[in-house]
């Protein structure tokens, strides 16, 4: 799929440290598990990247990995080798901005007057939008396509 930017300072504190140093691979596996994604692909750890192969039953879970991976402290960048089986049209990724709201960015992605489609943001990124009033600057988040 390629390689995918992230803040490596920005993201979920995963393994208690505050220094903005990636997990490890054995960490980013049960963090993908605590999200219910797939546990069993790949993944190995050069400095700030994270490099991730295996299958992915469809274009949004493998959307899914990636992020749950890059939207942790330290990771800078995830290279990803993931096939899919089920091919989809690709969503944008969008990196939040202080002053980002859900509604601000929906109407951004899918026009003026289309904020209350917000909902279809939030469902397309768990991980990391647990509470969609507390986005946090730097997260990356998928923007699905317009239906």
């Amino acid at each position: 799929m390629g390689l995918f930017s992230f803040i490596k300072e920005a993201g979920a504190k995963i393994f208690g440290s505050s220094a903005a140093k990636a997990a490890t691979a054995e960490e980013l596996q049960k963090e993908l598990a605590n999200h219910g994604l797939p546990s069993d692909v790949s993944i190995s750890i050069d400095g700030d990247k994270v490099k991730v192969s295996g299958k992915a039953v469809s274009t949004e879970e493998a959307e899914k990995i990636i992020l749950a991976l890059g939207n942790t402290v330290g990771v800078g960048a995830v290279d990803s080798e993931l096939t899919v089986t089920k091919e989809a049209a690709a969503a944008v990724f969008y990196t939040v901005k202080k002053g980002d709201t859900l509604w601000k960015i929906a109407e951004e992605h899918y026009g003026k007057g289309q904020g209350a489609k917000y909902t279809e943001i939030v469902k397309a990124n768990t991980p990391p939008v647990k509470d969609p009033d507390l986005i946090q600057p730097g997260w990356v988040l998928r923007i699905p396509p317009k239906a």
